[in-house]
């Protein structure tokens, strides 16, 4: 299932992760994990953000992707599913067909 992962990373552990050279790598190691589909980073609420959207097969994963984001940033982490185009075109055909 497309999933969008929102992490918002606290400031303190982010430019503390940024100055110690850490960053790079923690992203690198996570976008070769996700091979996301989209990855977006900027401010949103104040904070550094992530918004990454990725296919997730199973919930299990939840763990492995969310437990770096609040060990290494102390994050605020959303995972949830979400839709391009296609699916809510089909979505919606979906809806008209079942009234």
């Amino acid at each position: 299932m497309r999933m969008m992962l929102k992490a918002q990373m606290d400031t303190a552990a982010a430019t503390k992760a940024i100055q110690e050279g850490r960053m790079p790598t923690i992203m690198q190691t996570m976008m070769e994990k996700l091979q996301p589909e989209a990855a977006y980073f900027g401010p949103d609420g104040g904070q550094r953000t992530a918004f990454i959207i990725f296919q997730m097969d199973d919930p299990s994963q939840l763990p492995a992707i969310s437990e770096p984001l609040f060990s290494q940033f102390n994050a605020r982490v959303e995972i949830f599913p979400v839709m391009d185009r296609d699916d809510l075109e089909r979505g919606l055909s979906a809806l008209q067909d079942n009234q």
